[in-house]
């Protein structure tokens, strides 16, 4: 019970700083940033997260049935565009392996700096 409660407490939260800031960013995407820097501050424990995580990530395709159906309801609009929408999906996943290569090359060779033999 405990981890629902900081998980929702911090959903909470970020919801409440969007609205008060209006910020072009989620409030459960604040939220989660903001749990974020709480566990590596080591203000929450993850151990008082974990098993709620672990619980929600288990069901998590409960959460996107909603998104599932409201695809569903958009297919005339999806039809319609389904050429700049593969495009837009091609270039991001692109760009998003692109930059994980280079982070990923980044930190190997920024690991082999640091081996202690």
């Amino acid at each position: 019970m405990k981890g629902l409660a900081i998980l929702l407490g911090y959903t909470l939260l970020g919801n409440v700083l969007h609205t008060l800031l209006s910020v072009p960013v989620s409030g459960n995407v604040i939220g989660m940033v903001l749990l974020v820097i709480s566990l590596f501050a080591g203000w929450v424990k993850l151990s008082w997260v974990e098993e709620t995580a672990q619980f929600f990530l288990k069901h998590m395709m409960i959460f996107f049935a909603p998104v599932i159906v409201g695809t569903m309801m958009f297919f005339g609009v999806i039809g319609e565009q389904w050429i700049v929408i593969a495009v837009a999906l091609s270039v991001s996943t692109l760009v998003v392996l692109l930059v994980t290569a280079g982070v990923t090359a980044w930190q190997t060779g920024r690991a082999k700096e640091h081996t202690y033999e």
